[in-house]
């Protein structure tokens, strides 16, 4: 059951309307990392840090059961860093700051090691460089899993559908679906994206929760309610991480059990966001996760009779 996550270790300055933090670390890796680690003891990491980044935090990983054989350390040149600054609705935001830093050269190579992964995660990056870690694979993985933004719909439109040709799950938000597709309605959205390659999409909706598209096939989860949100930065990340990492972990791809995989996903995406940065993912226990999952069945079982 091993896992490429192939993505961003970073750090991240973040401002909410609850409070705001100065340097901590983050990125689409670390996140994903410290979500599937819940499930499966071979993540093998594929990222780039500088000379800043903290030792402290690679053991932390370490000790997960993350393989850093695949992060690159540049001895001369800083980690990416990005800040950012949420609105009230914590649904949108201002970026403020991106230094690219050691991202700017990231060419990931895999080692030999990883090239028989069954299961490949590819972060919001580059499509090139998504493509570029499709194409090392010895064998095509059980289950490929993208995540992609409208920044890469923007400029690098072409590259992007290449990628696509060669994915099995696609993971955007709302809007990226409709800029994709040119549809606003999400059903019209799914039909066209399925139409570019991939078989499943996911639609991630935040507060609204997610959708799951599969041929003519539509499975919706609710967000959990909850009361204090400090930091929605890495939530769809961490969503993500127990996507894949529930499916990595059964080996079964099918629709029904990418239904539960979406409420793992959700599960861990709403201890995220009770603080900042990844500081709650390390906190919680597998009693602490079941308990959550047992809460979103809660909200979505119900029994009806109609006269």
């Amino acid at each position: 059951m091993s896992l490429i996550v192939v993505g961003t270790m970073a750090f991240d300055a973040i401002e909410t309307p609850f409070g705001k933090t100065d340097k901590i670390v983050g990125g689409s890796a670390t996140y994903v990392a410290y979500s599937a680690s819940n499930f499966v003891k071979e993540v093998k990491q594929v990222s780039i840090v500088g000379f800043d980044f903290p030792q402290e935090e690679l053991n932390d990983l370490k000790e997960r059961g993350v393989d850093l054989a695949g992060v690159e350390v540049v001895k001369d040149k800083k980690s990416f860093f990005w800040s950012g600054r949420y609105h009230l609705d914590m649904n949108t935001r201002d970026t403020l700051v991106t230094d690219l830093n050691v991202l700017a050269d990231f060419n990931p190579v895999l080692p030999d090691e990883y090239k028989n992964a069954e299961f490949l995660m590819l972060g919001n990056l580059d499509p090139e460089i998504q493509l570029s870690v499709i194409n090392q694979m010895a064998k095509r993985p059980k289950l490929v899993v993208m995540d992609t933004m409208n920044f890469w719909m923007d400029i690098k439109m072409p590259a992007l559908e290449e990628v696509l040709k060669k994915v099995d799950v696609l993971l955007v938000n709302d809007s990226e679906a409709r800029q994709l597709s040119g549809q606003y309605s999400l059903v019209k959205a799914a039909k066209t994206i399925l139409s570019m390659g991939p078989k499943y999409l996911v639609v991630k909706k935040g507060e609204h929760g997610a959708l799951l598209f599969h041929e003519d096939k539509v499975f919706f989860a609710p967000a959990l309610p909850l009361e204090e949100v400090f930091d929605p930065t890495g939530a769809g990340d961490t969503f993500a991480g127990g996507f894949i990492g529930h499916l990595a972990k059964t080996k079964d791809v099918s629709f029904g059990n990418m239904k539960t995989a979406i409420i793992v996903g959700s599960a861990l995406a709403s201890f995220c966001v009770e603080k900042f940065g990844a500081t709650r993912l390390k906190e919680i226990t597998e009693d602490d996760l079941r308990n959550r999952i047992d809460m979103f069945i809660q909200l979505v079982n119900f029994d009806i009779r109609l006269k």
